[in-house]
């Protein structure tokens, strides 16, 4: 058996539908969150992971900075979507990988906490890559001004030594992401 060269984690000029096909194919929902009717912000930052022997993008990981209020105090925190890994490249690191080269890039930027939302069936793997879900409710906004419950699972790390979640109900700012 050949040995296996880890893929490159790289900063992705652009992430769209064309390098998402890449990686999880053309099904009409990819990420499994249509149901939730949720209107979602695109990521401004991008980190992959490019396959040895070819250059295939094989996984993602997106950032973008939020605007939150948390117990009445207004904070930026780096939002974390679109974490994806190919299916026949699961279960060799690659979400902790691009996760991990993300959040490396996210504090760079000075922020103290991350947040991202998921399916229940995925809290278990962001558990164990230093994740801490949040057991308040997390209110989100939507097109026309609505706001709304959060439907997914919403989790936090620290971005800094020391950096504890706020108390408090939860309004993000703007759409998720």
């Amino acid at each position: 058996m050949a040995d296996h060269i880890a893929p490159a984690i790289v900063p992705l000029d652009q992430y769209g539908p064309a390098e998402q096909a890449e990686i999880l194919g053309d099904g009409p929902d990819p990420y499994g969150v249509a149901d939730v009717g949720l209107t979602w912000l695109s990521k401004e930052i991008h980190f992959g992971a490019r396959a040895a022997e070819d250059g295939r993008l094989v996984a993602h990981t997106g950032l973008l900075r939020l605007p939150l209020t948390v117990g009445g105090v207004d904070l930026d925190v780096m939002g974390v979507g679109g974490v994806a890994v190919a299916a026949e490249q699961r279960g060799r690191g690659l979400a902790r990988a691009v996760l991990g080269a993300a959040l490396d890039h996210a504090r760079t930027l000075g922020l103290r906490h991350a947040l991202l939302f998921c399916r229940p069936p995925l809290a278990p793997l962001y558990r164990r890559l230093g994740w801490r879900e949040l057991l308040e409710d997390v209110h989100v906004e939507q097109p026309e001004g609505r706001v709304v419950l959060m439907p997914l699972r919403t989790m936090w790390t620290p971005l800094g030594a020391g950096a504890q979640w706020p108390e408090g109900p939860v309004r993000l700012r703007s759409l998720p992401m």
